[in-house]
């Protein structure tokens, strides 16, 4: 019987199954399957998982049977060393399977995805070995050549030949027009053993795959020369060339707009792309951001395929705040409106900031109200607490243990954080003009530094991105996010933050002696249609506490338990003196004596 082709150039690839229950190999075939990917050979002597689990699909489990039936999969010995081992099955033979796909459920028992399952023994996926798949109609990429080797190429060669290069100096004569990522990396650890560090070919090997095999003609092309973006089109594939010093070997023809742009003009979300430091990076998601620069710039051709495809999108909608109006103010019972005016303010020019005041002034309840409103919506707004242990894993990213649904297998995985999450949700495609807000409550009871980490530095440049710690990706925090804080100024050992966290966040007070704090009760009494008496007698006790940071909210007294049988004696008691005893402690001072409901009430006038 003859055996099928391999395919050329692919290696051997494997999966380990979990609990040390053996290994499975294979390699990719030059036959195609019927879902148009390569078929892959499994290997004889390959283990495989003896249960089939919910997640695999009836085609997968009528191949495993019909192959257990003709005994192509037999009963792998259990080692004497392990005899309470999953059941497992080892092949007796090839086993030609649909796809790398098809062969992953076969030895897993449920469906997976071959090209990120199999592995090279180096541990590189079986995707890199397969030709580029599926990808938008149109791409938009920045190609840099400002500086190559101190030599600015946009100026002296791209804007004036039509060209965007890139430099590949030890990379020998490409064979394929479009090659795979396997193929590149060889190719860089060749060519480029000694020249270059591990990260470097990492990076160059990502840098070849876009500018050879992601680019189309018809994509956009954008590149930063002397301080201006400069816009084009691609209009021919990459071809290798010589060129003086190996500068410009890769090349693709463009066509460049006559008009530049400035970049401290440039729209937030394209400055943030922009500040990627790689010499390729794909821009597709400001990519309306730029049509919209290349609309502004002048009209182009009628049959210009970019001018079609703008016309095609929806404008764009602009990032707002909705105005203050007199319903929000009656809601919230802000007796100066111009207040909550400047709060908006404050989050549009600074889109961060920090409530502050003693406990009951309605920090919290403020910043989730304002955060609705101005977000449209619950749907908008995640809270966070922060507390002493609270940490950069748990705020933005780390790895977690996790538990699989399906094989109950636990391991460490990148898992996001609130914060992340919420990033990656308000830059999605048609959230971006939506604002989204993220509350901190509490946020002086972190180590602040160490929960934010290289995130202190995007605070205050929201038009630059960093490299991700975990995950290595660059991330920038989209222009729609806003962070509002609350933090207590009563306990003096977490009272104070670094002068770091004051510079990238606008401070606004809540006192009980400042609006709109002042007379809150009051208001809230007079629209419940209650007696007055317990707003007097707060105006009273704060009165007579000289420090004001200690100052009482009147969150305390608008609950419903203070205005049954008792319920205000009842709160004083348990709620109020409490705090007012720790404040006083070892002073030797009666506080029951001195603001308590009795002494209150018998001083007032």
């Amino acid at each position: 019987m003859p055996q099928p082709d391999r395919l050329p150039g692919a290696p051997e690839f494997r999966i380990t199954l979990p609990k040390g229950g053996g290994e499975a190999r294979g390699h990719l075939l030059t036959e195609f399957g019927e879902n148009g990917t390569h078929k892959f050979l499994l290997h004889e002597g390959s283990t495989v998982a003896a249960e089939a689990w919910p997640g695999l699909g009836d085609h997968g489990r009528r191949v495993r049977a019909e192959l257990r039936a003709s005994g192509a999969l037999a009963d792998a010995p259990v080692g004497l060393e392990r005899p309470e081992a999953t059941p497992r099955w080892v092949a007796t033979r090839n086993i030609p399977c649909n796809s790398s796909s098809a062969a992953a459920a076969l030895v897993y028992g449920y469906d997976a995805s071959g090209p990120e399952s199999w592995r090279t023994a180096e541990g590189h996926p079986l995707a890199d070995y397969l030709s580029t798949g599926w990808r938008a109609p149109r791409k938009a990429w920045l190609v840099r050549g400002s500086n190559v080797s101190g030599h600015n190429l946009v100026r002296q060669l791209w804007l004036k030949e039509g060209f965007v290069t890139l430099a590949a100096t030890h990379l020998p004569p490409l064979e394929e027009s479009d090659p795979t990522k396997s193929a590149l990396r060889r190719f860089v650890e060749d060519g480029y053993e000694g020249a270059a560090s591990y990260n470097q070919k990492r990076g160059l090997v990502e840098e070849l795959h876009g500018f050879l095999t992601q680019m189309r003609v018809g994509d956009t092309v954008a590149t930063i020369g002397d301080g201006r973006l400069h816009l084009g089109r691609i209009t021919g594939d990459a071809a290798q060339t010589i060129s003086p010093g190996g500068l410009a070997n890769l090349r693709r023809t463009v066509s460049w707009q006559p008009d530049s742009h400035p970049y401290e003009e440039l729209p937030e979300e394209v400055q943030q792309k922009l500040s990627v430091q790689h010499d390729v990076v794909d821009l597709t998601g400001v990519l309306e951001a730029l049509d919209g620069l290349t609309m502004a710039a002048g009209p182009t051709a009628a049959d210009s395929p970019v001018r079609q495809a703008v016309a095609e999108r929806p404008t764009q909608r602009e990032l707002s705040l909705p105005d203050v109006t007199e319903a929000l103010a009656a809601d919230l019972l802000v007796h100066d409106r111009a207040w909550l005016d400047e709060v908006r303010e404050l989050l549009v020019d600074e889109r961060q900031l920090i409530f502050y005041g003693p406990p009951g002034t309605g920090k919290t309840y403020l910043a989730m109200k304002l955060a609705e409103y101005f977000g449209g919506g619950p749907e908008q707004v995640k809270i966070v607490q922060f507390h002493p242990s609270y940490a950069y894993e748990d705020f933005f990213e780390g790895f977690r243990p996790v538990e699989d649904a399906e094989t109950r297998e636990v391991a460490f995985r990148l898992t996001a954080g609130p914060l992340r999450e919420l990033a990656d949700l308000a830059s999605r495609e048609g959230n971006r003009h939506v604002p989204h807000f993220l509350i901190i409550d509490e946020i002086n009871r972190a180590n602040l530094a160490k929960v934010f980490g290289e995130l202190y530095f995007l605070l205050e440049y929201r038009k630059k991105s960093v490299r991700l710690t975990y995950s290595g990706d660059d991330f920038a925090l989209p222009p729609n996010l806003f962070v509002i804080g609350t933090m207590n100024t009563a306990d003096r050992s977490i009272a104070l933050v670094d002068a770091a966290m004051r510079r990238r966040f606008a401070f606004v007070e809540l006192a009980p002696r400042a609006e709109p704090t002042a007379g809150l009760l009051a208001r809230w009494l007079g629209r419940e249609g209650k007696d007055l008496e317990p707003a007097h007698l707060l105006d009273a006790l704060n009165a007579r506490i000289d420090d004001t940071g200690f100052a009482i909210g009147p969150s305390y007294l608008m609950k419903p338990g203070v205005y049954r049988d008792g319920g205000l004696e009842r709160t004083w008691r348990t709620k109020i003196l409490p705090l007012l005893e720790e404040h006083h402690y070892g002073e030797g001072l009666d506080v029951v004596a001195r603001y308590g409901l009795a002494s209150l009430r018998e001083r007032r006038p």
